[in-house]
């Protein structure tokens, strides 16, 4: 420990731009190991008695030092317990020297002092202990041991933690012996510290179990600031602190007294001065930044300008102890003197948009500094709001007559002492609760079958008991058969208006809805008994045959769709492949065919050809016109090639055929040839056999 640190600090008094010729400026300090490691220990006293004050007795610090042997600073007194008792323990010991006897040094004679000292017990524990009416009755006895030192190597670490266990196994054997308290359970924070540049091999360690009563974890750092960084980090850690910056502060510049500039200062509290924060998930909300590379994180709080208006002040929901985290700085200086002059301070939470938000206030109060919790919603002292406030201020459908009939059910009374074997009143109580609230809407518009209790009483009520007799039995299925009948003769539900617009759901869907939610009630109560279980069963033999046929109706629909999308997929195919067949005409016409074709003229092979198809199919004038009804469908998008081929095709067609002037008086498009052979009986003179149709088509 009497190593130089290896953080420099310069002495200078004069600035070097402003100093005068020949003065030889001061070589740079260094600290010692020794020196680091005790104002980083002081710092973390500090901040622990200034938050949790001796008197309080709920945290308390014991500080031991060890060379050749361990020596205690302090007791757990409380008259002891304050930082200036330490500094003068400490101030008596001094520092180390190079001409100490270095092999004779262990830490392993300040870790068996620690343990001794933890199984003396405070005063709060003995007082615990003398009240108990049970001396036999043992008392919860934890402690933490901080040891800072440096270690060799990991071996080293191991045999530390050897030697604690060992010696808390000795020291529970003779504290049960004597008027002391065994140690239920201690942790060792083993802080290795070495100078800064220099090498370091030892590995940070997170807590891990030991045994049953001992857990360690190690840290290694680098001494100087690095090490004050780390215990700041730790003592948040150990005693539930967290930190919070109050930011645009104004203070006044010493050179310029006329002018002020904004200054940041951290302090660290409990951490249940920021519940409310915490709950609404500060980390993703903007309210936290880090502070250094350890992993040190601190709210954000804004400086706001008091305000006199008493519409603006808040209750406040607790009240929390607070220390600077630089007590030596000017700004956090300043702040504690403008606190302990009596002025109180608003705080607001960090906002991009809206109106501030004050959640919290400094004020002092005896001479301490406390960060007040101002509340941000509604007071628990103010009226409870009206269960008819909605949203919006809309008066909202809660079921309010049902609800105080249920109070006045569930009513608790005075009730003489049970006797041996009964049940508590109150386990049966809690039971009844249970039971009738497994299924219990809170809103009108969510039930049907509660809204219509003339027709389904005494179902909900009897259904809700913890044993059901046979003629209850009865009386819920009269109640289920009571509304199948109902569903036969297409009566209509009795279901309140609620207040909502336009038509309500169907008749089947609101059977529908009511069979669903009486399913759902005695589902919930079909554990309760075998009864109970009966009442469902019957419920759902006569919802079976209903299901099953809406089932076999639903499958039948989908065949049938099935049939048509063939039957319209075959359509479309044959159509496509008729067009593709004009195309591919086209293609094979020579150029004095494509000639006529484009003049109109069809006295060539290539349509006799055609006509000879057309006349063996007659319905090709239905297919081309469904072929331009589903082509003239098409919608959101370019025409394709074949839409646009098809209705060239077409439109040549069009504007050259004349319609055979036997098929537009003839039903079907189709004109009998020599129909007066059948008047005139001359069946045999003629070229064409009776009965004989042909098709033909105009030039």
């Amino acid at each position: 420990m009497a190593e130089a640190c290896g953080q420099t600090v310069d002495f200078d008094i004069l600035p070097k731009s402003r100093a005068a010729p020949g003065i030889i400026p001061l070589a740079p300090l260094a600290k010692s190991l020794w020196t680091c490691t005790v104002e980083a220990a002081s710092e973390y006293a500090r901040v622990v008695y200034d938050v949790y004050p001796p008197r309080s007795r709920d945290k308390l610090l014991k500080f031991v030092i060890t060379d050749t042997e361990a020596r205690s600073l302090n007791s757990w007194l409380e008259e002891e317990q304050s930082l200036s008792n330490v500094l003068q323990g400490l101030a008596v010991v001094g520092p180390p020297s190079d001409s100490d006897d270095a092999e004779n040094c262990s830490v392993m004679h300040g870790l068996a002092m620690a343990v001794e000292s933890l199984c003396e017990g405070s005063e709060k524990q003995l007082e615990h202990k003398a009240s108990l009416s049970d001396p036999e009755e043992p008392v919860v006895n934890k402690g933490r041991v901080v040891c800072i030192t440096t270690v060799k190597s990991q071996g080293h670490i191991q045999m530390l933690e050897e030697c604690m266990q060992e010696a808390i196994v000795q020291h529970n054997k003779i504290a049960e012996a004597a008027d002391k308290l065994p140690i239920t359970h201690c942790e060792l924070v083993l802080i290795h510290t070495v100078p800064v540049g220099a090498d370091n091999n030892i590995q940070d360690q997170p807590n891990k179990e030991v045994s049953s009563l001992l857990s360690c974890e190690v840290h290694s750092v680098h001494s100087g600031r690095h090490i004050a960084a780390k215990l700041a980090l730790l003592v948040q850690k150990h005693f539930h602190l967290t930190s919070t910056t109050i930011t645009g502060i104004p203070m006044k510049e010493e050179q310029n007294a006329s002018t002020s500039a904004n200054y940041d200062v951290e302090i660290l509290h409990s951490k249940d001065a920021h519940i409310e924060i915490l709950k609404m998930g500060y980390d993703s909300s903007g309210f936290a930044c880090s502070k250094d590379s350890f992993g040190r994180e601190t709210v954000i709080l804004k400086w706001c300008t008091p305000k006199t208006n008493i519409v603006e002040l808040q209750y406040c929901t607790g009240a929390y102890r607070i220390t600077p985290a630089d007590v030596n700085s000017r700004p956090s200086s300043c702040l504690t003197n403008f606190l302990l002059n009596g002025i109180a301070v608003m705080l607001e939470q960090p906002r991009k948009s809206g109106s501030k938000v004050i959640s919290h206030m400094l004020a002092s109060h005896g001479g301490e500094i406390f960060l007040h919790c101002l509340g941000t919603g509604r007071s628990p002292l103010e009226d409870p709001p009206s269960i008819s406030e909605g949203s919006g201020g809309r008066v909202t459908d809660y079921r309010i007559t049902d609800y105080g009939d249920f109070m006045k059910e569930n009513r608790l009374m005075p009730y003489p002492a049970p006797q041996d074997g009964q049940i508590l009143p109150e386990k049966e109580a809690i039971a009844v609760l249970e039971r009738t609230t497994r299924y219990w809407p809170l809103v009108i518009s969510d039930t049907i079958i509660f809204n219509m209790a003339s027709h389904t009483d005494p179902l909900p009520t009897l259904i809700t008991k913890a044993a059901l007799t046979e003629d209850e039995v009865v009386e819920c299925q009269k109640a289920i058969y009571h509304l199948v009948g109902m569903e036969s003769r297409s009566e209509p539900l009795p279901i309140p208006a609620m207040g909502t617009r336009g038509k309500g759901p169907k008749r089947d869907e609101q059977y529908r809805q009511m069979w669903a939610e009486l399913d759902t009630l005695l589902r919930a109560h079909a554990s309760t008994s075998i009864n109970h279980q009966k009442v469902l069963e019957c419920l759902q033999e006569i919802r079976r045959p209903a299901e099953e046929a809406k089932e076999s109706s639903r499958k039948a629909g989908k065949k049938e769709e099935v049939v048509v999308k063939e039957e319209r997929v075959m359509t479309e195919q044959s159509t496509a492949e008729l067009a593709w067949q004009e195309i591919q005409r086209y293609k094979a016409m020579s150029e004095r065919e494509r000639s006529d074709f484009e003049r109109g003229n069809t006295n060539n092979d290539h349509f006799r050809h055609r006509q000879q198809t057309e006349v063996s199919s007659p319905p090709i004038k239905k297919l081309k016109t469904s072929l331009e009804d589903s082509q003239g469908k098409q919608q959101g998008g370019p025409p394709s090639l074949l839409a646009i081929w098809t209705s060239r095709i077409n439109s040549k067609y069009n504007s050259r055929h004349c319609e055979f002037a036997g098929r537009l008086t003839a039903e079907g498009n189709k004109a009998e040839l020599y129909v007066n052979l059948q008047k005139d009986g001359t069946n045999g003179t003629s070229d064409k056999p009776s009965g004989v149709k042909q098709e033909k088509r105009g030039p």
